[in-house]
């Protein structure tokens, strides 16, 4: 039978080159004919934003930035870039930092530059996220997608080994989740299959030599394809469940992706034999399970909740927190029996059961 889907193509302008973040920066400043600049980047990315920003004239810096984005971050935020007639947002960092640039797009409509600094993916997506008395809130809106992302594999070289691995596996999530998220298409498994196979490639090499370019840019190129992927197919079971623990327990949020994704993919897998299928054929295994714990084990990646800061007294609340929003698409039926399950095994770090 011939496929039947609905696709949108999210419109970005994506300007990728080693060493040519500040040169790309200044010529869409130009391009966008923005005058008044508000540049986003935390504390400890100020050095890096003011190297990419050198050939612009910033008119605030704000590193009022944290995890999670929360609300009290995001109307200081609002209010310095009213209060400074703002004209264009460019956000030099990782995800916290873009998500507080999307924060304050979502409410004045001002455009996005993105300058990502890890493989978060957030600058490739139209979604939002705000934590307020510990809750989460996400949304989709048009108006948060930065209108360009510049991609400068320089500018995660400094970023160190553990926390590439984390977030190169939360770019990992957003392919396997976009698998069977509840819009899912041919289009997007195909760029979600690709991110696969890029993270696969790029992740070790960064593992076996931290200042390897190469496997920085395989690693850049992946993320970026897993948040066209994900911003196409939407949330599945996996960010419902990441989303929650994040925002209600204020969980890292890349170690929280990376750990969790084994279980969720164990737990999918047998239900859903044409997905799994093509995840493990990205990798290159037999099974998509297979090919997830053997880079896994070659990264040594993050494996137990526990060492992140969830507490298991708190495992019954994040279950009934979370079960309102697990998709009805989810390949499998999902009970409180198995969240809870799936938590306490994350939890602990055992070994994910199909």
């Amino acid at each position: 039978m011939s496929p039947t889907f609905d696709h949108v193509t999210l419109g970005q302008r994506v300007l990728f080159g080693s060493g040519r973040a500040a040169d790309n920066l200044a010529a869409e400043v130009t391009r966008l004919g923005a005058r008044r600049i508000m540049v986003i980047a935390s504390p400890s990315e100020v050095p890096v934003a003011q190297e990419v920003t050198k050939h612009i004239d910033g008119t605030l810096f704000h590193d009022d930035v944290a995890p999670h984005v929360p609300i009290a971050k995001a109307e200081s935020a609002r209010a310095a870039a009213a209060e400074h007639s703002i004209d264009l947002l460019v956000c030099v960092g990782g995800g916290s930092t873009t998500g507080l640039a999307k924060a304050v797009a979502l409410t004045t409509g001002l455009p996005i530059v993105a300058v990502p600094t890890t493989y978060a993916g957030s600058e490739a997506t139209n979604v939002w996220g705000l934590t307020e008395a510990a809750r989460k809130t996400t949304g989709v809106d048009d108006r948060v997608l930065p209108v360009t992302v510049i991609y400068d594999a320089h500018l995660t070289l400094s970023l160190p080994v553990e926390l590439s691995v984390a977030s190169g596996l939360n770019g990992m999530a957003h392919c396997i989740d976009s698998m069977w998220a509840p819009r899912t298409d041919p289009i997007n498994r195909a760029l979600a299959a690709e991110g696969i196979r890029a993270l696969a490639e790029g992740l070790p090499a960064i593992k076996n030599d931290p200042q390897n370019l190469r496997g920085r840019e395989q690693t850049l190129y992946g993320a970026y394809l897993s948040a066209v992927a994900f911003a196409s197919a939407g949330s599945g079971l996996h960010h419902k469940i990441c989303h929650v623990l994040g925002g209600a327990y204020d969980l890292p949020h890349a170690q929280t992706h990376a750990t969790v994704l084994p279980y969720v993919l164990a737990f999918n897998a047998p239900a859903a034999p044409e997905a799994e299928h093509r995840i493990a054929g990205a990798f290159g295994t037999d099974t998509a399970v297979a090919g997830l714990d053997a880079l896994r084990v070659a990264l040594d990646a993050p494996r137990a909740l526990k060492n992140y800061g969830l507490d298991e007294a708190w495992i019954a609340e994040a279950v009934e927190l979370i079960l309102p929003f697990v998709p009805d698409s989810n390949p499998r039926p999902v009970t409180a029996t198995d969240l809870e399950a799936l938590l306490r095994a994350a939890h602990a770090g055992e070994t994910p059961v199909l």
